[in-house]
């Protein structure tokens, strides 16, 4: 991703080049800023929409010289059509799941399904090596208006159930931003592959956005040649960050 040039550069510094976790060879290094003081709402809310990304209580956009596949993207919750397996998707998950927002305070349960993904997703990342501790922060370290949404199993109507009633199956943390949602981290239980419990959240996000009256939902950094983001580009329209500001992602 090009960055515009930082107008006031006190709040921000470069890390260290690194391995690069999404495409093999290349290095990563990112522009940092920390969110502090009484402002740190009005500027999350300001850098969130240049295209950055929360995480703790600082935001970053990747910086790396000679690569700008990392590509900021959001989808237009407003003109949001679901496609004919999003719909499936939404059924079929609403009908076997319930989801609630609630404040962003760290559980044994959450962590417990938070460690099955690691270990069955991201065995090799920093990630799968975080203690309880390292979840609490990752979830209650935040200067802004965050939730988490949890993900439950609920009984179905006239059928036997696959899991203990109210059985914690996912769950997202997100930003609440000025101009619609801000998707942070997702986990769910890897078990459950067939039911696209990703797919889901991110359906519930749009909705959820809409009943706000907001018109996006920020779901982070695309990069084409990535398997693992190729899933952002299907919820459409979504718009890409570019240096002449957002624009509707062409299909590909």
């Amino acid at each position: 991703m090009k960055l515009k040039p930082i107008q006031d550069a006190r709040f921000f510094f470069a890390t260290s080049p690194l391995a690069c976790p999404y495409l093999e060879g290349k290095m990563e290094r990112r522009v940092v800023a920390e969110l502090v003081g009484r402002d740190a709402a009005a500027l999350h809310d300001a850098l969130t929409h240049a295209g950055f990304r929360r995480s703790h209580a600082i935001v970053y956009a990747p910086a790396c010289t000679g690569c700008d596949a990392c590509i900021p993207v959001r989808i237009v919750a407003r003109d949001f059509r679901r496609s004919r397996t999003q719909a499936r998707i939404w059924r079929s998950g609403m009908a076997a799941h319930g989801i609630e927002e609630r404040p962003p305070i760290a559980t044994r349960e959450q962590f417990a399904l938070f460690v099955r993904y690691q270990q069955s997703r991201h065995a090799e990342g920093d990630m799968a090596r975080m203690d309880f501790e390292d979840y609490r922060a990752l979830i209650e370290d935040t200067p802004v208006d965050t939730v988490m949404i949890e993900v439950r199993a609920v009984p179905p109507v006239g059928g036997p159930m696959t899991e203990s009633p109210g059985a914690l199956v996912a769950a997202c943390l997100a930003d609440r931003v000025g101009d619609g949602l801000s998707a942070v981290y997702s986990f769910f239980e890897p078990e459950h592959d067939k039911d696209s419990l990703g797919t889901l959240m991110i359906l519930w996000l749009v909705e959820r956005a809409r009943a706000m009256g907001k018109p996006y939902v920020y779901l982070g950094f695309w990069i084409a040649a990535c398997r693992k983001m190729s899933y952002k580009s299907n919820f459409r329209p979504i718009e890409a960050r570019t240096n002449r500001g957002w624009k509707l992602l062409p299909k590909f």
